[in-house]
């Protein structure tokens, strides 16, 4: 039984919570958002966004400092502003994910990166997309919700 209660515990709560995800340009410029919640919630597209894109804007500069320091691209979590951690993923060509979350899922974030990296090298090598360039690609949306499902709320 309480092992039953453990495994409901962590199914839950470890892999819930609110996300807000980002794609960083060169010039911080925002290339791709998205949130994810847990299917309980629902997404408050309108009522966070602006505080989100302060966090994850406010985050540029210690990311900044952390890639500099370490030849990692996941550099976990950089940052801690009122209840929201910030995780943080730099690409090759020094592209910033940047990941606000409220709960630590550090395991789910990681894959959740890897997969977004991946998709985002098939956008840039789509000789339609301009490097730097918002992304409004409906095939990239739909990935991105889909690992989220996967990877962070469950």
């Amino acid at each position: 039984l309480i092992n039953c209660l453990i495994h409901f515990y962590k199914r839950d709560f470890v892999m819930s919570g609110t996300y807000y995800f980002v794609i960083v340009g060169h010039n911080d410029n925002p290339l791709f958002e998205v949130e994810f919640s847990s299917s309980g919630r629902e997404v408050r597209k309108d009522d966070h966004r602006h505080l989100n894109q302060f966090i994850a804007h406010a985050a540029l500069d210690l990311v900044d400092e952390h890639m500099l320091r370490t030849p990692n691209m996941y550099l976990k979590i950089v940052d801690k502003f009122n209840e929201w951690f910030v995780s943080a993923f730099v690409t090759a060509s020094r592209q910033r994910f940047i990941m606000l979350h409220d709960l630590k899922n550090e395991d789910g974030i990681k894959s959740f990166f890897s997969e977004m990296y991946e998709t985002y090298i098939k956008q840039v090598m789509n000789p339609f997309y301009s490097i730097n360039t918002p992304i409004k690609s409906v095939h990239f949306e739909k990935k991105a919700q889909f690992y989220g499902r996967k990877f962070l709320t469950g």
